[in-house]
């Protein structure tokens, strides 16, 4: 079976976890997640709360891959943008 490289990232605003994992062709976003064990080194990420992107897109779990994709795993907004902007001219 053919097998295709890609990468796994989380970031906080003072440093990046990245992994990146071989998976066969046909393989979905969450089997990615799955196999690169960054559910068990980094506690608070949530396959059902936070959102998942390739590329800055967002995407479901069931999202088939190609190879090459960066997937992104999304921390939750801290202040929406609308509130930040009110914040700076308030």
């Amino acid at each position: 079976m053919k097998l295709i490289k890609v990468t796994i990232v989380y970031a906080f605003p003072d440093i990046q976890h990245i992994f990146q994992v071989n998976v066969c062709l046909g393989s979905t976003v969450k089997d990615a997640i799955l196999s690169s064990k960054i559910l068990k080194n980094i506690k608070n990420i949530s396959l059902y709360k936070n959102k998942i992107g390739i590329y800055n897109k967002q995407v479901y779990l069931n999202t088939i891959l190609k190879n090459e994709d960066r997937i992104e795993i999304y921390r939750p907004l801290i202040v929406t943008p609308n509130e930040r902007r009110k914040k700076l001219f308030f």
